[in-house]
C-alpha cells in the first residue's frame, strides 16, 4: 500500500462508504473501508493509513473516541458526520481531528479537505520557515516578519501570535478554545471577542484592499479559525 496515498473510510452505511471510496479512488488514492470502530482500528493497525475519513455514529463505539487513538497512531483524521451541532465539531477538533465535514456533503469538498489534511501531515508544524497566503502575503516564522506585496507589515503581538499559530497548522481549523488557551492563557478560553478583534486587525492590515475577495483568515462560525495557505 502506498503509505502517503492510503485512506481508510469508516462509516456504517455501505452507500456512503461506496460514494467516498469511489471519489477517492478516482483521485488516485488507495482506499480501504470499515463499517464499525472495531474493524476500523484493526484495519488501521494493520495498514497504517495516511488519513482516516471517520463517521461519528458507529454502531459499536462513538466515533469521537477513535479520534485520539487514530491521531496517536499517526493518521490524519477528517470527520464526515451527520452531527452538525457546533459542540460536536468543537469536540472533534479539540480531540485532534484535522477537519470536519457535515453530511450531506459534496464529494469535491471532501477531496479538498483530504488534500489539505494530507499536506499538513506531510509538512508538520513549523516545518517551513515561510508560509504564503492570500496571494501576496507571507509570514516568516523564524524572523517573525509579516509581509504584503514584499513590504513589511507591523502586527500587534496578539495579532502576530494568532497568525503564526494558524500558519503553523497549515489550513487546519483551530478551535476558539485552542487558540485562546495558547495565545491568551488558560483563563481566557471563553473570551472569543479577543479572537475576533485580533482577526479583524490581521484582515485590515493585510487585506485592506481585497474588496470582495474571501479572506485568508477564515472564520468557522461557532468553531474557530483556519488560514487558507497558498
Amino acid at each position: 500500500m502506498s503509505a502517503g496515498r492510503s485512506i481508510l473510510v469508516v462509516d456504517d452505511e455501505p452507500e456512503i462508504r461506496a460514494l467516498l471510496a469511489g471519489a477517492l479512488a478516482g483521485a488516485g488514492y488507495v482506499v480501504e473501508e470499515a463499517g464499525d470502530a472495531r474493524a476500523a482500528l484493526a484495519a488501521h493497525h494493520a495498514g497504517g493509513h495516511a488519513l482516516v475519513l471517520l463517521d461519528l455514529g458507529l454502531p459499536d463505539r462513538d466515533g469521537l473516541e477513535l479520534v485520539p487513538l487514530l491521531k496517536r497512531a499517526g493518521a490524519a483524521v477528517v470527520v464526515v458526520s451527520a452531527r452538525d451541532a457546533v459542540a460536536e465539531k468543537v469536540a472533534a477538533l479539540d480531540l485532534g481531528a484535522d477537519d470536519y465535514v457535515t453530511k450531506p456533503f459534496d464529494a469535491a469538498e471532501v477531496l479538498a479537505r483530504v488534500r489539505t489534511a494530507l499536506r499538513h501531515r506531510v509538512a508538520p508544524e513549523a516545518s517551513a520557515n515561510v508560509v504564503r497566503f492570500g496571494g501576496t502575503c507571507a509570514i516568516d516564522l523564524v524572523a517573525r516578519r509579516v509581509t504584503r506585496d514584499g513590504a513589511e507589515v507591523h502586527l500587534a503581538p496578539k495579532e502576530y501570535a494568532l497568525l503564526a499559530m494558524l500558519a503553523t497548522h497549515g489550513g487546519k481549523v483551530l478551535t476558539h478554545a485552542q487558540l485562546l488557551r495558547e495565545i491568551w492563557g488558560p483563563g481566557h478560553e471563553s473570551d472569543v471577542e479577543y479572537l475576533r478583534v485580533a482577526a479583524r486587525g490581521i484582515r485590515r492590515k493585510l487585506e485592506g484592499g481585497a474588496g470582495d475577495a474571501p479572506s485568508a483568515v477564515r472564520n468557522e462560525p461557532g468553531v474557530g479559525y483556519r488560514l487558507a495557505i497558498d
